[in-house]
């Protein structure tokens, strides 16, 4: 059983009373050999994870060696100290063996760094810590330990570590040994030694996309079911990634909402039902579909668009009634027939798991991501999961090329062919409409009730009649048009200036005040924006509905991130002056 951070409260504790000495005293020290194996081994200057960053002096090196460097520490005041003294590093609270914190950014590492720290890792802990690491890492990426030879300090506690057990470790999970070198103590304790284990992911391709593929292309399907399983759950990936929950058991997966993917496979399946396109050889309406009962008719014949059924949506009564429905019926067929029906290729395992829940009558009419966990959950291979965030916008293509091509076979058995393009069109996954209405009419309001506005990326003062509202994360990257997303901007730093480009971390670090005072103004102090503005912050960035200003703007800065490494987009940094 895998042990929480609060079973390791004892060592944290410790290293905490002692964060201003220890910060001293590792801020002195060279950075030694684990240090020196990265510069020597690692070419990639991507992005780095240090765990157990303590003082931060390493994770300082990595950033000065070009890497992007996010630093998690436990200690609140190590991670305090290092917070000050790291300019360009990302920090976060997480510990080890789960780092739950830093699974929940979605974000893949070419460098994951743990100097003195695996001796700290209880060693029934240690395969499932290793697990957690090597998931973390992108193909091709590098995992450097630093393993402890020696005594015990008092108060912290530690456990024997041995190069046979990384080299064990690392066999089972495929990695390559790099290299293996012993050092001396760097503080000249005589009776405690140093080994530096560099370790690879071999980058060869294989995995997570051969069995997409297997499942899309294998056999003649009775349905486009398993399709759609797989294209709601990378919806969920692209939209929603902060929704994934490790799996509590000891194998490498994650728990997604089945009532939020049941809410994607209801806006997949409602334009096709309505456009009836065969969704199985012998139908072309909702007669003989097992998801399309009372609630998801209802949907077809009102004026639902498939575009509102989003997280974060407040619903009137009768169309409230008629998605949970929808959902219910979706998520039970999801559960009896894909999930339970695609396998491994060449196997009877399964590859997904559903555990439902008994639905309780759900406050309020808000489709908010608490209420979408009450339908229970759907297990995803970790593997896939990752592949589906990484490459969502290489294998969304190739899930809708054959989705349309089962769905004009299925015309053909029926004697209708259909006209080219048709099934496409109806396939698309259509974003919200553009609009920034609501930010317009907040600013407005701020500026005429003698609140002064200003240009989040400059600091330039605005009037109620001379702005723009701006996308935070650029629509061109990712259409999405929530609150949290849309401030206020000088126009010729809208139109002219940044246009398309994704902020850099610089910009949005000397913006942060602007756009914590901005949603405070605007949204957070106007009682009919507050939940919204919450809502959907909670369903697209890593927080919750009860998150400060200052916490959604971590979560957006992180969520810049991932898709300045996901989509490798030009970056922008406002002039200075």
């Amino acid at each position: 059983m895998e042990q929480s951070l609060s079973d390791y409260s004892q060592t944290i504790r410790a290293y905490d009373a002692a964060a201003n000495e220890l910060a001293c005293r590792y801020d002195a020290l060279p950075t030694g050999d684990a240090l020196e194996a990265i510069s020597a081994l690692v070419s990639n200057r991507g992005l780095a994870l240090d765990v157990g960053a303590g003082s931060g002096r390493d994770a300082r090196r990595l950033h000065d060696l070009g890497f992007e460097v996010v630093a998690v520490e436990p200690a609140a005041g190590l991670l305090e100290h290092g917070s000050a003294t790291s300019p360009g590093v990302r920090w976060l609270a997480d510990c080890l063996p789960s780092l739950e914190a830093v699974h929940r950014l979605a974000l893949s590492f070419d460098l994951i760094l743990l100097s003195a720290v695996w001796q700290h890792v209880s060693p029934d802990d240690r395969p499932r810590a290793f697990r957690k690491l090597i998931t973390l890492l992108a193909p091709g990426g590098t995992l450097v330990l630093t393993l402890r030879s020696g005594p015990s300090p008092e108060g912290r506690p530690m456990h024997a570590t041995s190069v046979g057990e990384i080299e064990s470790l690392a066999q089972s999970h495929g990695m390559q040994i790099l290299e293996i070198r012993a050092s001396s103590d760097m503080q000249g304790r005589s009776d405690v030694s140093w080994t530096t284990a560099v370790l690879r992911l071999p980058d060869d391709g294989a995995g997570a996309l051969p069995l997409i593929r297997g499942i899309a292309l294998s056999d003649d399907k009775s349905s486009t079911y398993k399709l759609a399983l797989l294209r709601a759950v990378a919806r969920v990936a692209e939209h929603a990634p902060s929704a994934a929950i490790p799996a509590c058991d000891e194998i490498d997966a994650v728990e997604l909402p089945l009532g939020l993917v049941a809410l994607f496979w209801v806006r997949l399946f409602l334009p096709l039902v309505r456009a009836e396109l065969p969704q199985a050889p012998r139908n072309a309406g909702p007669d003989g579909l097992a998801f399309a009962k009372t609630g998801f008719r209802r949907l077809m014949v009102d004026s639902t668009d498939p575009a509102d059924l989003r997280v974060g949506a407040v619903l009137a009564p009768d169309r409230f009634e008629a998605i949970v429905r929808a959902l219910s019926e979706a998520a039970a067929t999801i559960a009896s027939m894909p999930a339970n029906f695609t396998r491994i290729p060449n196997s009877d395992q399964r590859v997904f798991s559903v555990n439902r829940s008994r639905l309780r009558r759900l406050p309020g009419l808000e489709l908010s991501m608490a209420n979408l966990r009450d339908w229970g959950t759907l297990a995803v291979p970790g593997h896939l999961w990752r592949a589906l965030s990484r490459f969502g916008p290489w294998i969304e293509p190739m899930l809708t090329t054959e989705w349309a091509r089962l769905t004009r076979a299925y015309a053909e058995r029926m004697d209708r062919p259909l006209p080219a393009g048709v099934v496409e069109a109806t396939l698309e996954w259509r974003e919200p409409v553009r609009t920034t209405a609501l930010a317009r009419l907040a600013a407005e309001s701020c500026a005429t009730s003698g609140g002064p506005i200003e240009c989040v990326w400059t600091g330039r003062k605005l009037t109620a009649t001379r702005f723009d509202v701006d996308h935070c994360l650029p629509w061109r990257a990712w259409p999405c048009g929530d609150l949290w997303n849309l401030a206020p901007c000088h126009p010729r730093v809208n139109r002219h200036d940044k246009r398309d480009r994704l902020p850099s971390a610089l910009a949005m670090e000397s913006s942060r005040s602007r756009f914590v005072r901005w949603w405070e103004q605007a949204y957070l102090s106007n009682l009919s924006l507050s939940g919204k503005f919450l809502r959907e912050a909670a369903a697209a960035l890593p927080v919750t509905e009860t998150a400060s200003a200052a916490e959604i703007f971590n979560a957006l800065d992180w969520r810049r991130l991932r898709l300045a490494r996901d989509q490798r987009l030009p970056e922008w940094t406002p002039k200075e002056g």
